[in-house]
């Protein structure tokens, strides 16, 4: 099982590596989405999680060397 779930990580990793502007670009989209639909009750919430989900896909992606 830790195998699997190792194999995830890198699989995830190299996703983000290659598609980290369009996913980080989709969460941006999907913030704004979620922003409209609650009346920008939530602006400041939805903003940090969007920020640090983009900061995750920036993180998988950095290149190990």
């Amino acid at each position: 099982m830790f195998d699997a779930l190792k194999n995830l990580k890198e699989k995830a990793e190299e996703i983000a590596e290659a598609h980290g502007d369009k996913i980080s670009g989709g969460l941006e989209k999907v913030g704004d989405f979620i922003d409209d639909r609650t009346d920008h009750k939530h602006s400041d919430t939805i903003d940090t999680a969007v920020d640090k989900a983009q900061g995750l896909v920036e993180k998988l992606g950095e290149k190990k060397d």
